[in-house]
């Protein structure tokens, strides 16, 4: 009785744990801003990984004009918490006109489900992100 109470017990636990890691794998990011403020509009994709709950996707070059990485946490339950830093591509996508290599950041919002997710910017111009497991 002793013993199978233990496994039960393992199992739960193990369970709770892989319900936290459900997103965990390969996903395709695709990142759209609509024309806003006089700025022009955009769409990129690039690869993001999750690892233990654990969003991190990077586009670019680490420095460079144009570079991205988007980073944050999935909950168990797929609602996720990422933020968006890079630096301005070119001033005319770029609310404000700002130059090539100005930084900026901002929240996203999104929620994941077993194959894909979808989630939008928080502040700032309107920015829609999908998400795709591969």
């Amino acid at each position: 009785m002793k013993t199978a109470a233990i496994l039960i017990l393992g199992l739960l636990a193990a369970r709770a744990v892989a319900a936290g890691h459900d997103f965990d794998g390969s996903w395709t990011t695709v990142l759209s801003c609509e024309n806003s403020h006089g700025a022009l509009g955009y769409s990129f994709e690039f690869p993001s990984s999750v690892s233990e709950g654990v969003l991190h996707g990077e586009k670019g070059t680490r420095g460079q004009p144009g570079w991205l990485t988007l980073d944050g946490t999935i909950a168990a339950d797929g609602e996720a918490t990422l933020y968006a830093s890079g630096l301005v591509g070119a001033a005319p996508y770029a609310v404000g006109d700002r130059p090539a290599g100005t930084a900026y950041g901002y929240h996203v919002a999104a929620h994941f489900a077993a194959t894909a997710g979808t989630g939008h910017r928080v502040e700032g111009r309107p920015c829609t992100v999908t998400f795709t497991r591969r």
